[in-house]
Parts: structure tokens; C-alpha cells; sequence
């Protein structure tokens, strides 16, 4: 069904492809839809390798937009110098911390109408629906503070950033990148019934992920296959690109896409977007679409993917992998138990959800509810409940039957919210199986806490086959195994309910507003600038494949305390290392001490072994991961560590560009090492890296380095800090983005 072709392709006339062209690589490369948007960004004006974009709008949901706005304030923010919206839809519940997730959300209308920002309150929309709804153009680009930035299927490219990133775009600097490789996805086929958009997204991300074909790249979407596909499809396509590690995505646009923003009013936003008549890319993906399977993701990734009919045919195979990979990944407190869902033969789901940015579109609803029109789920043990993504959407739903059929049938239809994905809503019981049409199934992305013994699990599915699940007594059943047709009315946007509840405030600055603040709502702590030498301690060791953000720092409940960093800090890398907190405050204690005269004996033996003085040298806490940062773009994962005194990460290689570009704006300094280099190191374990702070302002890209382990044995380690702006190593040196700002005002 997907093929992936290394070598570079020529698209001819947007039609053939071939592996030779009168035109050079370089030129040709020019011509595809991702340099004619990133060139019309790059305020340098020129075709050079390094770009300086600046984007066209910014979206932000209720665990990012404090602390961006309390970071760009306290760098000198005046007013937002472009539209950028506040969406509440991640923390939209109240019941976790007292008043403090509706304190955020007071302040952030606050700093709306101070700063001149886009407001949409609690439950009105998911962040990436209303971006689509409300600010995508075509040939336009977006940043978000949400790895799921992508609005390529609009013909807008879209990118998840931490938010450091989000805070430059306000004080009017750059999205620093080199130019990136493009790679063409080229779409054939028609889907068959019964096949919807996660199935297309699952089967990519399994096919690209693991090898990292796609990192870094944009994925450029054409063929005919394209026009087969509803807006609906390829939006739910689009979103999940996230998944594969690109860096962003655009599709060519058509006839759907003018459709699309006329219907939403903004008939303006449209425009043809195709390849020039010869366009290079570096790589290709093929994707049969007539060829495509119901699938099913198992835990603990998109990737993990296999059809439902394979799952079906031999489910303890597959599950009884799944328990082990549990066990390995949380050891002897959880007892996962995925083969008691096996009954005559078949797997059974505990719930079905339909969700999100991904899930709550009107066509997967409608779609679903077809499906279970006139049937039952059941007053067993299966639950179901389905999320529009925004109010328009749910409006929609309500108008053409759709919610009164879906609820006739059994589920609980809640107002746009997207706790589901991250872990804040619909918690299975313990040992739970829940298929989701969501964005991602990592590790207590469904709210489960195996630290206190609790363990459930979720595999992600497509939105027709969730429905086909429910109504066959939740049995995991492929929705191309049974027949239905659609007849509901195609989806009518209504706007209204945003005129009367968003406030749109861009363009109206009001600085004699007051920001409103909650007790919970509190100011970066002071971040030391970088020193001259540095010694690192080891407070955590993770060997897995990879880390992921969700690891770093946990998602659900945890990001109630989003806006109190001290507070936010105490669950960095609890459910993966709960003993980190800890030991990392107490190497922050002792570096106070060291700064302020007084030593530990364990800090003197280091530095003596290491042969430098307390006076030169730094002392802060570091992470070693195999491969950090997969998933989310909350900058969490990386302030949380150096709220604590983080000062460095070490790995092989970083997940993607956002993580590591979170730990750059927090001070720390993103190490890596070579492929071939054992790190058989461990917790309490030193490192030293002598002249580091000459070193990276003097422009070097590696340094020599020793482990200095815990009996005073000394050896070498050769350590990589490469491809750093000139920006970059002043953020580093100065201790931060805030402190780099706060320098040059």
C-alpha cells in the first residue's frame, strides 16, 4: 500500500514523475509548494541554505499561552505584532487544582485585550480546528505551541514549536532553520468504504517513522489521489503527519479547498497552490489508497501498527507482545492483562472515543453515526463518548441528526475538548483497553498512573471502524467488514456562536489593561547565565529506544500546574524516573551552596578530579536519553528540567528539532554524542566539560569532555553541540531566552 523511494524525483507538470530533468536539483527544488511558501517567508529574501521566517499567525492552547506570554513580558513584549489566538482546550476542566485551570483561562482574555490577541473560551474549539476554521490561507504559515501544527491540506504550512519559539515571533525575530529536504507524498486510488483518515495516517507513520525517513523533512502532499479525498480526509491525514517527525506539510489545493473557504467565509484565503513545471524532491512516498486496510495502533505508538483483520487473526501473538513491552517499560508495580480481552477467539475494547483535532471532524461523526443508526453499544462494560471539535461542528451535528443518532444509539457526546489525547479525559479503568480516534497512544496518554500500580492502555483507531466496534458489541471490527452509506447532509459552517463568544481583539492593543493573575500564576525563577567551565551530575539514565515528552513531563492532570513552574517541576519525569525530582534539587541546593562559598565533600572529590576550580565551573543536573523528545511540544519538558538546575542533555541523537529547540531557549546545552560511543554510565556519575562557554561562542561544534564516575575514576568522552545559530549560542551563554533578551534591552 506504501512504498518509500530514497532517491531524489523530478514531478513534471505536477503529473509524471521522473528520475531526470533539464533542470538542476537546486532549481527545481525551488519550484515544489514548500520553497515558494518558506522563500515568500524568509525576511532575508534570499535562496541560501539558512532561512529567517516569519509567519503569518500563531495559535496557543491553555497549557503554553501563560508561560509564552510571562517569558515574552518579562523580554519586553509591547503588543502581538501578528494574529495570534488563545484557544482553551486542553485544561478546559476545573476540578484539579481549585480555581487555577479558569484563573489561566481569565488571564489569558486578559492579556487578549492588553496585547491585542484572538480569545476563544472553553469548549468552543480545539486549537487546530480553529486555526483551520478561522486563520488558515493558502501559501500562509502558522506556528503553535502543539506538535500538531499542520494545516497543510489547506494549502497553509504549519509548524509545532516549543514555546521559545512563539515568544520570538512576538518580540518580532525569526523561526531560525536550515533549508530542509521535501518529500513528495503522491497519492493514487480512491479509498473503499469503510477506510477513513487514520487509517491512511496510521499505515504512513508506521511505514516511515521507525527509520526516520521523514525527520526534519517537509512532506509535500500531490497525485490524483488527492481530488478522491473529501476536506475532512485529508485534514485528518494532514494532522497526523506530526507523528512521522517531519517538520511540516502542504498539499496542492483545488476546487475542495475553494470550497472550503468560501464556505467558511473567507473566499480571500484561497489560491492555487501546484509544483512549477519541474519540481525536485528528495525522497518519495508512494500511497495506494484503493489498497488501504482498517488498522488498528497498538501500544505504546502510531507506529506500532498492524491491520485489524492481522490483530484478529492471531490476537495473543500481538497482545501478549504488548503485556511484555508493558512490564519492560514500568516494571513489577503494573499487571497489564490484555489477554483476558481475548473471548472466543476475538479481541475485545473496553471504550471507544472520538476526539480531537483528528477525530471530531463532521464527517467521521457522521460517518459513525451511520454506522450505529438503529443499533446499540450496549449496557455491558463498553462506554463510548465522541467530542466535536469545535461548536460549528457539534452545531452541524445537531442540525442533521447526527448527535440525536449517536446518542439514540448509546454515546455521550461532549463539547470540544482535547483531554482525551493527552490524558485528562475518559480515564479507563484499571487494565482498560480504549480505542481512540486521537492523535497518539504513547505511554498514560490515557490518564493512567502506573507508579500507583495503575496500568490501561490505548490503541488508536479509525472513527468508522470505532463505530463498527460498538455496534458489533465492542469486538474490534474493521468497518470495511460491514455495509452502510452515508446519506447525512455534507457539513454547512455556521460562525455565529464565534462572533457572539470569541474576542477578537488583534489590531486593538489596550495597554492600560490590567493582566489578571491567579495565585497559581507565577514568574520564572532567576536562571544563572552559563560559566566557564561546566560539571555536570547524571540525575537520570533512560536506555529506552526513545523518550518521549510525555516521559520528560508527564501530560494529563500535571499540566494543571502549567503556570506555576516550581510547582510543574515536581512531576518532571515522575512516571519514568520518579526518583529525578529529588536528586536533582539536591544538586541545585549544593550548586547555591558552591555559589556561595560552600562545598560538599562528594562536589570537592569532582572537582579535583576534574582539576578546575569551584569559582569557573558550573554545577547542574543533566539527562542522558537514548533518543529524547518524540511527541508534544510543550517547552515543559525541557523548563521543567531547568527550573530544577538542568544545565545539559546528553543523547545519540534528539526525537525531533522542537525538543531540542526547547532545551536551547531554557539554557540547555542539547549534547550529543557518536553512534559508536558506549554511554555505560550511571545515575551520580559526573561530567566535565572544561572551557564549554568559549567554546560555544567561539563558534566549535564539539569539545572533549570527561566522566569522572562516582569511585574518582576519570575517563574520556567526546561530546557534539552542531548546527547552532549565532543566536542559539548567545541564548546558551546567557542562560536563556529570557536572559538573552533581558541583555539586550
Amino acid at each position: 500500500m506504501i512504498t518509500l523511494n530514497p532517491n531524489g524525483v523530478y514531478l513534471l507538470d505536477g503529473k509524471t514523475i521522473a528520475s531526470e530533468a533539464p533542470v538542476g536539483k537546486d532549481e527545481a527544488r525551488e519550484n515544489t509548494i514548500t520553497y515558494q511558501i518558506l522563500r515568500a517567508h524568509d525576511v532575508d529574501g534570499s535562496k541560501g541554505k539558512d532561512l529567517r521566517i516569519r509567519f503569518d499567525a500563531m495559535v496557543s492552547h491553555d497549557i503554553t499561552y501563560v508561560g509564552i506570554i510571562q517569558t515574552a513580558r518579562a523580554s519586553g513584549l509591547e503588543k502581538f505584532p501578528l494574529p495570534y489566538a488563545m484557544t482553551n482546550c486542553h485544561n478546559s476542566l476545573c476540578a484539579v487544582g481549585g480555581t487555577i485551570n479558569e484563573d489561566d483561562h481569565v488571564f489569558g482574555l486578559s492579556a487578549a485585550k492588553k496585547y491585542g490577541g484572538i480569545y476563544v473560551p472553553a469548549n468552543q474549539a480545539v486549537i487546530h480546528q480553529y486555526a483551520r476554521e478561522a486563520l488558515t490561507a493558502c501559501g500562509n504559515m502558522i506556528l503553535g505551541s502543539d506538535s500538531h501544527t499542520r494545516y497543510g491540506s489547506l494549502g497553509n504550512m504549519g509548524v509545532g514549536e516549543g514555546g521559545g519559539e512563539l515568544v520570538k515571533q512576538l518580540l518580532e525575530n525569526t523561526w531560525d532553520i536550515k533549508a530542509p529536504e521535501v518529500v513528495l507524498v503522491w497519492l493514487e486510488g480512491k479509498p473503499k468504504r469503510g477506510i477513513g483518515p487514520h487509517d491512511v495516517a496510521i499505515s504512513l507513520v508506521k511505514a516511515v517513522f521507525e527509520s526516520g525517513f521523514v525527520k526534519n523533512k517537509v512532506l509535500e502532499f500531490a497525485g490524483p489521489g488527492v481530488k478522491e479525498l473529501p476536506i475532512d480526509f485529508r485534514n485528518g491525514i494532514d494532522v497526523m503527519t506530526t507523528e512521522t517527525t517531519c517538520l511540516s506539510s502542504i498539499w496542492i489545493t483545488d476546487e475542495e479547498v475553494k470550497k472550503y473557504f468560501e464556505m467558511h467565509n473567507r473566499p480571500s484565503a484561497f489560491k492555487e497552490l501546484k509544483p512549477g513545471k519541474v519540481a525536485y524532491y528528495d525522497s518519495m512516498v508512494t500511497i495506494d489508497l484503493s489498497t488501504q486496510e482498517s488498522m488498528i495502533a497498538l501500544p505504546y505508538h502510531p507506529s506500532n501498527a498492524v491491520s485489524i483483520h492481522e490483530l484478529q487473526a492471531n490476537p495473543e501473538k500481538v497482545l501478549k507482545a504488548i503485556e511484555e513491552d508493558t512490564i519492560q517499560r514500568f516494571g513489577e508495580k503494573v499487571h497489564p492483562d490484555l489477554m483476558s480481552k481475548i473471548k472466543n477467539g476475538k479481541v475485545y475494547a473496553d471504550q471507544g472515543i472520538i476526539a480531537g483535532c483528528s477525530g471530531g471532524t463532521y464527517d467521521n461523526l457522521s460517518e459513525a453515526a451511520t454506522i450505529l443508526k438503529g443499533k446499540s453499544i450496549g449496557n455491558d462494560y463498553f462506554t463510548m463518548s465522541a467530542y466535536p471539535q469545535s461548536t460549528p461542528v457539534y452545531l452541524a451535528t445537531t442540525r442533521n441528526h447526527i448527535a440525536e443518532e449517536l446518542l439514540e444509539a448509546g454515546v455521550v457526546i461532549k463539547p470540544a475538548f482535547c483531554g482525551p489525547c493527552f490524558g485528562a479525559g475518559d480515564v479507563p479503568s484499571n487494565n482498560g483497553l480504549s480505542i481512540r480516534h486521537t492523535t497518539r497512544n504513547f505511554p498514560n496518554r490515557e490518564g493512567s498512573k502506573p507508579g500507583q500500580g495503575q496500568i490501561s492502555m490505548v490503541a488508536l483507531m479509525d472513527a468508522r471502524s470505532i463505530a463498527a466496534t460498538a455496534a458489533n458489541g465492542g469486538v474490534i471490527t474493521a468497518a470495511t467488514d460491514i455495509e452502510y452509506e452515508d446519506t447525512h447532509k455534507p457539513y454547512q459552517f455556521d460562525g455565529h456562536i464565534y462572533e457572539k463568544r470569541v474576542y477578537n481583539g488583534f489590531g486593538k492593543a489596550d495597554l492600560s489593561q490590567e493582566l489578571r493573575y491567579g495565585p497559581n500564576i507565577k514568574d520564572w525563577p532567576v536562571m544563572p547565565a552559563m560559566q566557564e567551565n561546566m560539571l555536570l551530575e547524571l540525575a537520570a539514565v533512560i536506555h529506552d529506544p526513545v523518550t518521549t515528552t510525555d516521559e520528560l513531563i508527564p501530560s494529563g492532570e500535571t499540566s494543571s500546574y502549567r503556570s506555576n513552574p516550581l510547582k510543574l517541576s515536581e512531576f518532571a519525569l515522575s512516571r519514568r524516573v520518579p526518583e529525578y525530582v529529588g536528586r536533582s534539587k539536591r544538586i541545585q541546593a549544593d550548586d547555591r551552596a558552591r555559589r556561595a562559598g560552600e562545598l560538599t565533600e562528594e562536589l570537592k572529590k569532582a572537582l579535583a578530579v576534574a582539576g578546575t576550580s569551584a569559582e569557573s565551573t558550573s554545577f547542574g543536573s543533566c539527562v542522558f536519553a537514548n533518543k529524547p523528545g518524540d511527541g508534544s511540544a510543550r517547552e515543559q519538558a525541557a523548563s521543567c528540567q531547568k527550573v530544577l538546575g538542568g544545565d545539559a542533555n546528553i543523547c545519540y541523537e534528539y526525537a525531533t528539532k522542537r525538543y531540542r529547540s526547547n532545551c536551547i531557549n531554557w539554557g540547555i546545552v542539547p549534547f550529543t554524542i557518536g553512534k559508536e560511543t558506549p554511554f555505560n554510565y550511571e545515575v551520580g556519575d559526573y561530567v566535565f566539560v572544561p572551557g564549554i562557554r568559549d567554546a560555544i561562542l567561539g563558534g566549535a561544534e564539539e569539545i572533549d569532555a570527561r566522566v569522572i564516575t562516582r569511585d574518582g575514576k576519570s575517563t574520556p568522552i567526546h561530546l557534539y553541540f552542531q548546527n547552532l545559530t549565532e543566536d542559539e549560542r548567545q541564548i546558551l551563554a546567557d542562560g536563556c531566552l529570557m536572559n538573552y533578551y533581558k541583555n539586550r534591552k
